[in-house]
């Protein structure tokens, strides 16, 4: 990552006490056994951030078909009904139903005889520290990524991005907020903590695992252009070598909610103020 993370959180470089570079236990050698996680992959994913991934490179395609990317915008979290109380509704049904995949990600690993959130580094064991190198992993990504944003804007690769377009009612700061927590546990966990997980269960090297998993979460960023594709493939990159390190997901979670809630809620705040409505 080109700097030091510094100290490492509690747990640091063990899964259940076992050293993390290598695997908790032996990789699964049985062929059934092989195949079963295989289709277990392809069913979390296909249900989840893998079909995003498709949509988003035909939706790429799309917008590289159409016309100038530079001139379109991809809106974040749109309005679902011109009536409030409906769209809170399907806002609130939206963020809900989208966590049912970390849900079956987490049963998926319970299966196999672990205890599926200390596994993967959601246990409360160490809370501020997590709060802690979450807020610097904000910063680390947060910053560049403007960055990245601004450049693949003038290169004319990425579109405008509306982080919101909710309109403001009572209710619209907690369910951005609401949204930016589903988007972390979601990504977080199922890219993650799960999907490395059981990449390394099947006897992947580290590189590999690493730069997949990264890879998918680029791709499914190809809506936004290029310059996010790009970014968050790096993105991926630090998160996960910081969970290859250190087994936890945690500050993973809140580094992301921080992101988007500064995106989210930031954008909606301020958008009139910057001129961006």
């Amino acid at each position: 990552m080109g700097t030091e993370m510094g100290p490492q959180p509690e747990g640091h470089g063990s899964v259940r006490g076992a050293p993390i570079d290598a695997p908790a236990k032996p990789p699964v050698r049985q062929p059934v056994r092989r195949r079963r996680i295989g289709v277990e992959i392809w069913l979390v994913l296909g249900l989840s951030l893998g079909q995003s991934a498709v949509y988003s490179v035909v939706n790429l395609i799309d917008k590289f078909t159409r016309g100038p990317i530079s001139e379109q915008t991809s809106t974040l979290i749109s309005p679902q009904s011109p009536r409030p109380y409906l769209d809170l509704t399907y806002q609130l049904l939206g963020i809900g139903f989208a966590l049912v995949p970390v849900a079956l990600a987490l049963f998926f690993l319970t299966g196999s005889g672990r205890n599926a959130l200390q596994n993967i580094g959601i246990d409360g064991k160490a809370p501020w520290r997590d709060v802690g190198f979450g807020v610097g992993l904000a910063a680390l990504i947060g910053l560049p990524g403007i960055g990245l944003y601004l450049i693949g804007r003038a290169l004319g690769i990425t579109v405008n991005v509306v982080p919101t377009a909710l309109d403001a009612y009572w209710w619209t700061i907690p369910v951005l907020v609401l949204a930016a927590v589903q988007n972390a546990l979601l990504e977080e966990v199922v890219m993650v903590g799960y999907l490395m997980t059981r990449l390394r269960d099947l006897g992947w090297q580290t590189p590999a695992i690493i730069v997949s998993s990264a890879a998918l979460r680029g791709s499914y960023h190809l809506y936004q252009g290029i310059g996010p594709g790009i970014g968050n493939f790096v993105m991926g990159l630090i998160l996960g070598y910081w969970f290859h390190r250190t087994g936890r997901v945690a500050p993973l979670i809140i580094a992301h909610t921080i992101l988007d809630i500064v995106a989210f809620v930031g954008y909606a705040l301020f958008r009139d103020v910057l001129g961006l409505g």
